[in-house]
């Protein structure tokens, strides 16, 4: 297949075995691997994957005609789908195809990690199993969960991290990631969840800081450039969303230079996944984070 998009399948694998030989090369030529790369978040196409328009096995070749060469799926595109080992087979199949890179799975609705009820918080710890193995298989390093509580803020913060440090522990032994994402609640405030991770203390419980994702609830919201710098040295990813938000409960369009620079200099090397809802958009979205990071 013609990728017409950016650069063709030979050219990015040509580009990869370049950057993989710099790395084993040793630091002198190590530079030559770009410091931000960019991702291709699945919530970004939710309402044509929701509608049939485009199938849960053709994300990578949507990413890839995009000229997006690393994927992050969400596990609610194929929710029954998780240990059937056919299915996941082929998204691994397709995403070789197009030489394309798995990198996480978004974990929702499998129970709240930080769920005042023990047992139920240990079901929840349980449920993500399943999504811990599927990652295992696809080649990510991580899946993302949320960090769901309810109480006080030290009551939430000690659940959330108990529950974490549960799940973190199975990962780890896997060599996978457990990171949460400011996802609505407590978690959106940068404060709290740096709290909840520092109090898990585990090299494999980070975060998946979202640009856009900082409100706390109707009315109140943590500033997002703020809430970059306090999440981003524990971080094994970033969302790329078009909005943020200021300590006031007010959105606002992104400042894409401000805040790649920003993320540039916290020292975090990695993926920046595009999540702006909007299939028609997706090349322009990519081209502004593009300019945004050659900018830096």
């Amino acid at each position: 297949m013609q990728f017409s998009h950016v650069f063709s399948r030979r050219q990015f694998l040509t580009q990869a075995g370049l950057a993989a030989g710099a790395l084993a090369a040793g630091p002198a030529l190590a530079k030559d691997v770009p410091p931000l790369r960019i991702s291709l978040a699945q919530w970004t196409i939710n309402p044509e994957l929701r509608s049939g328009k485009i199938d849960n096995l053709d994300f990578a070749k949507v990413a890839a005609k995009h000229g997006i060469f690393a994927v992050e799926y969400v596990n609610q595109f194929f929710m029954d789908k998780a240990k059937n080992a056919k299915y996941l087979g082929e998204m691994k199949k397709r995403a070789a195809d197009h030489g394309v890179k798995s990198l996480l799975i978004m974990c929702d609705r499998e129970g709240n990690i930080g769920d005042p009820d023990a047992a139920k918080r240990k079901q929840t710890v349980d449920n993500h199993r399943k999504w811990l193995d599927a990652a295992k298989f696809l080649g990510c390093h991580s899946i993302r969960v949320n960090a769901g509580s309810r109480g006080t803020w030290d009551e939430q913060v000690k659940l959330a991290a108990d529950g974490l440090s549960q799940l973190t522990s199975i990962g780890a032994k896997m060599g996978l990631n457990v990171i949460v994402e400011n996802h609505g609640g407590l978690s959106s405030n940068a404060d709290w969840l740096e709290e909840v991770i520092k109090k898990v203390g585990h090299k494999r419980c980070g975060t998946l800081p979202d640009f856009g994702n900082f409100r706390i609830k109707a009315g109140e919201s943590y500033d997002s450039y703020r809430g970059m710098k306090k999440l981003l040295p524990f971080a094994k990813g970033v969302s790329v969303k078009d909005r943020v938000w200021d300590d006031k409960g007010k959105s606002h369009p992104l400042d894409y230079n401000r805040m790649l620079k920003l993320v540039h200099a916290s020292g975090f090397r990695g993926y920046c996944g595009i999540e702006v809802v909007g299939y028609a958009n997706l090349t322009a979205n990519r081209k502004k984070l593009q300019a945004a990071i050659d900018n830096i």
